[in-house]
């Protein structure tokens, strides 16, 4: 288990809310593939359900940007949308190969050295340590990871997507799965590789002789080199703090929050029993480190009169004695009972997509009308 280490990320709310003011939609149009991008590195706070990516573009609106100025970051964020209805929509197939099975397979295992960080590729194995201490890892270099994992190594996409996703201060499992499915081409038409060459370029390094130092068909057909041929049964899992039972009010309504869902604008102005959700199985299922319930708790004290529970709903629920119980909509939240409130998606748009384009063509349509 690595250290623990400051994540970087301030958890104060209304600092979180002046750095949504602080995006800068064309410098991330233009610069977002590369290590020291313009991106908003407000993904950890969408996830945990601090804000949405409704309020990141009604920011962005508010600039009164032409939209192709503004485009690419509308639609990197419609992309955790995507993501999102794709699970609403197909539930736990996405924690199995969704549209075809992964080709050329050799292992349903962890290769060790991408989970020791001596992979041999200098900027990987820098961005995994990064990973370690701070919960953080630029989307291009997941990329690059993921291909390592599944397209080099061959290894099935599974474990070492939880493995991330273990790390990540930003865990969506939608995201995080789907996106490693895209990569290893069981979500998608094809695989997708980068060289050194690509890697060089974009995180600004000179290396040279390593085993992506290759031309794409030598990289697609190359057996498994030697670095990589290890492999980790790698056991997950995390330890919840232990609770006592919440005092409530039984003569107030009480909302739940969980790690999908820390919204301190959620009917703030109005009395409320407020709890903190973490249940057992969730996190016996998808596991987090330490690093992150840390993050996660330092959120929730954003939410005034908050109070953690560790147990599952049906323990909560024998508590309540009256009063209406309140939650946000989410996949992991389907066995909760009371009254279901939505999420605040960026569009109308919902249902299955096979793919995100057809997705987005459906949100263009919404764009015009603005």
């Amino acid at each position: 288990m690595p250290e623990h280490h400051d994540t970087g990320f301030d958890t104060r709310y209304q600092r979180i809310l002046d750095q949504i003011d602080r995006v800068k939609p064309v410098s991330y149009g233009k610069t977002r593939n590369f290590a020291d991008g313009a991106v908003t590195r407000l993904s950890p706070y969408i996830s945990r359900g601090v804000i949405s990516t409704r309020m990141v573009l009604d920011s962005i609106l508010q600039q009164d940007l032409p939209y192709y100025a503004s485009e690419k970051l509308i639609q990197e964020l419609a992309w955790r949308d995507y993501w999102q209805q794709v699970w609403i929509a197909r539930g736990d197939d996405i924690d199995e190969d969704l549209k075809q099975p992964q080709a050329d397979v050799a292992h349903h295992q962890m290769p060790l050295a991408l989970d020791q960080a001596t992979t041999g590729i200098d900027a990987i194995d820098a961005a995994i340590e990064e990973l370690y201490q701070t919960g953080y890892m630029h989307n291009h270099m997941r990329m690059y990871v993921a291909s390592v994992a599944c397209n080099i190594a061959r290894s099935h996409w599974r474990m070492p997507a939880r493995w991330m996703y273990f790390h990540l201060l930003d865990g969506d499992w939608a995201s995080n799965a789907l996106s490693w499915q895209w990569v290893a081409g069981s979500n998608a038409n094809k695989k997708y590789f980068a060289n050194q060459g690509n890697i060089n370029k974009y995180f600004y390094s000179e290396q040279k002789g390593s085993f992506l130092d290759r031309d794409y068909p030598e990289l697609v057909s190359m057996s498994i080199p030697a670095v990589l041929r290890d492999k980790l049964e790698q056991s997950l899992s995390c330890e919840l703090p232990v609770t006592k039972p919440p005092v409530l009010s039984p003569q107030l309504p009480t909302l739940i929050y969980n790690y999908y869902n820390l919204d301190p604008a959620w009917r703030r102005d109005e009395p409320a029993n407020r709890i903190l959700l973490l249940e057992p199985s969730v996190f016996n299922r998808f596991p987090i480190a330490a690093k992150n319930i840390d993050f996660m708790l330092k959120l929730a004290d954003n939410i005034p009169g908050i109070q953690l529970f560790c147990g599952e709903f049906a323990e909560l629920q024998g508590l309540l004695q009256a009063g209406t119980v309140y939650y946000k909509e989410h996949p992991l939240n389907q066995h909760y009972r009371g009254h279901e409130e939505p999420r605040d998606w960026m569009f109308q748009v919902e249902g299955y997509y096979p793919s995100f384009f057809a997705f987005w063509k459906r949100c263009k349509k919404e764009i015009k009308s603005w």
